[in-house]
């Protein structure tokens, strides 16, 4: 059925057996990998995988017809269809004159179903193997899909180069187990093949057993049979009329079932006995009648076939195990490898049952009913805050969510919204007006306040001194608000620190900046900013080190808190306008003054 030089189309998008197959093929030295296309309905294109190191493509194609007319070479068909679809698709293949092969991996087709296939192959004299198969392989040649089992057993069973020995059975299971028991005891498989546990199997033991007589490669057979049906009975007519001469070892298994007494069902569709002759006993005691090599037991099978080898006088020469490239994810479990990782992460991990913040288990933190701002002091700043910490930094989020729809970064949005783009689009185009003028002095007042402060430098010669430098002080200063009319938000968040902070050092600080400042003009007040800044400050003192305060402000902590706050503003106006279905804007030319 297959050589070294067969090429399949591989029904369904299924990437582990998919990369089995090419493993054995870069094992076995295949010039070409065995799978030419696949046929996944509903998404055509390449799919990346695996040959030996190198990476390669396999095209992938909506319909059997367009892949048989692009490789009109494949003479086989692997069908990993579920068992609600594997019916058509395996009827289409039949009808394709090139493919002479099919291997159908679903259980459960309705047996009529399997019967009309059966009929269609037999009318076309091509081959079914399954349903409900692992598949099989010839040795050295092809691999069906995930038969015989991982890299490591093909590598133990020797299934990477011929042997003399061909095996057919009923499981998949049962068929890896054979193929070590086979290389312990003979030169190893030719080929072994799992026809599948249905009632009726595409193929039977038999017509397999009938094909590894006429392949003059194969010196001798071994079979595995099960209780139920009569396939065996057509083995062992066959052996008496003189169909079958090779020598032929075979056990038919579920001879426990006689210790029950009542029908058992085994794994299989088809491994139950209605009646005694259908039994394993009765089976075995045919199969021996017939001429056939019959172990005692199956303990005794794999010396049964050791020595039914042996009396071949067949030379067998030491072979060289070849190697195959490990998966990069197998050979870190092993412990093989080691390389550099590009991203360390310290705040988080997902490789356990559950995400982990800051080490905490994500069940224990809802748990727990966690604040938002819990998480941020977990995920920002690596520390579990206290109490009147997280509830100042929610205090924060909502006292910054929305200012409005006339300022930068909620007019933003809602122009982008407006001209069609996506929630996305419009809630970057706000974020991008973030900066030193517009929600983005945060992190500046912070610094500026806390060097001044932690100097002893007085107000007045702080207020001073960032004169001459020609820098305007970050956080003072409103264009709307004013010593008259006081910013609430400011109000809000000053009543809440004096209540609930262990102390207000840089507030006070600040304070006293801005009584300086208001003798200037009453819009240069204490703004959100410079007010989230000092308290931050004030915040930290209690649980930060220096060093970890200096950090945060270094790398923009505290302008993500504003930066995120926003985000809930903008995102609002943009589904705003979305949902008023608000047309394109154009600002009015009667607001812009042209200078020529």
């Amino acid at each position: 059925m297959f050589n070294r030089e067969s090429q399949a189309f591989f029904y369904n998008l299924k990437t582990r057996p998919i990369q089995s197959m090419l493993d054995y093929d870069y094992l076995i030295q295949r010039s070409t990998p065995s799978i030419t296309a696949i046929i996944h309905p509903g998404k055509a294109g390449h799919h990346k995988a695996f040959f030996g190191t190198k990476e390669i493509f396999i095209p992938v194609y909506v319909t059997l017809e367009e892949a048989c007319l692009k490789h009109p070479y494949a003479s086989s068909m692997i069908n990993f269809a579920s068992f609600r679809s594997a019916y058509l698709s395996s009827k289409q293949a039949l009808d394709k004159e090139q493919i002479k092969t099919i291997t159908i991996v679903a259980e459960g087709l309705p047996e009529r179903q399997v019967k009309d296939l059966i009929a269609l192959a037999k009318h076309k004299n091509k081959t079914i193997i399954g349903p409900a198969t692992v598949g099989g392989i010839v040795a050295g040649k092809f691999r069906i899909g995930h038969a015989g089992g991982s890299n490591e057993n093909i590598l133990q069973a020797k299934l990477y180069r011929k042997g003399s020995v061909g095996f057919v059975s009923k499981s998949g299971g049962m068929m890896n187990e054979m193929f070590h028991i086979i290389s312990r005891s003979t030169d190893g498989i030719n080929e072994g093949i799992a026809i599948g546990g249905d009632v009726f199997p595409g193929s039977t033991l038999l017509e397999h057993i009938l094909r590894f007589e006429a392949n003059p490669e194969i010196k001798m057979i071994v079979s595995l049979g099960e209780l139920g049906g009569k396939a065996e009975y057509d083995i062992a007519e066959a052996k008496k009329q003189g169909k079958i001469t090779k020598p032929l070892v075979m056990w038919v298994s579920g001879t426990c079932a006689n210790l029950f007494p009542f029908q058992v069902q085994f794994g299989h569709a088809g491994a139950k006995a209605g009646k005694e002759e259908e039994s394993a006993q009765v089976k075995n005691q045919v199969l021996r009648e017939a001429g056939v090599i019959v172990s005692s037991s199956f303990e005794k099978l794999e010396e049964t076939i050791k020595n039914t080898f042996l009396k071949l006088n067949l030379t067998v020469s030491e072979d060289t195990k070849p190697t195959i490239p490990l998966d990069y994810q197998d050979a870190v479990k092993a412990g093989l490898v080691r390389r550099a990782t590009n991203f360390t992460s310290s705040i988080s991990s997902d490789l356990g049952d559950e995400p982990t913040y800051n080490k905490i288990p994500l069940s224990q933190l809802i748990a727990e009913d966690a604040s938002i701002g819990k998480i941020i002091g977990l995920l920002w700043f690596k520390k579990n805050l206290p109490n009147y910490f997280t509830q100042f930094i929610n205090l924060c989020l909502v006292i910054c969510a929305d200012h409005g729809p006339a300022v930068a970064t909620a007019h933003n949005a809602m122009v982008t919204a407006r001209a069609g783009k996506d929630l996305i689009s419009s809630l970057i185009a706000g974020l991008t007006t973030i900066g030193d003028r517009h929600g983005g002095a945060i992190d500046s007042a912070a610094k500026y306040f806390r060097e001044a402060c932690d100097n002893g430098q007085a107000p007045a010669a702080f207020v001073e001194n960032m004169k001459k430098q020609g820098i305007y002080i970050p956080g003072i200063g409103h264009r709307v608000k004013s010593k008259r009319n006081p910013d609430k938000r400011v109000e809000f968040l000053k009543d809440f620190a004096r209540k609930n902070f262990p102390a207000t050092k840089f507030l006070n600080y600040a304070l006293q900046v801005e009584e300086v400042t208001l003798q200037k003009a009453e819009t240069l007040i204490l703004n959100v900013d410079g007010c989230i800044g000092v308290l931050f400050l004030d915040a930290m003192s209690s649980t930060f080190t220096k060093e970890e305060i200096a950090e945060t402000l270094h790398i923009g902590c505290l302008n993500g808190l504003f930066t995120l706050s926003r985000s809930i503003g903008i995102i609002g106006h943009a589904l705003d306008q979305k949902r008023l279905n608000a047309p394109l804007y154009r600002h009015p030319t009667d607001d812009i003054f042209y200078s020529d």
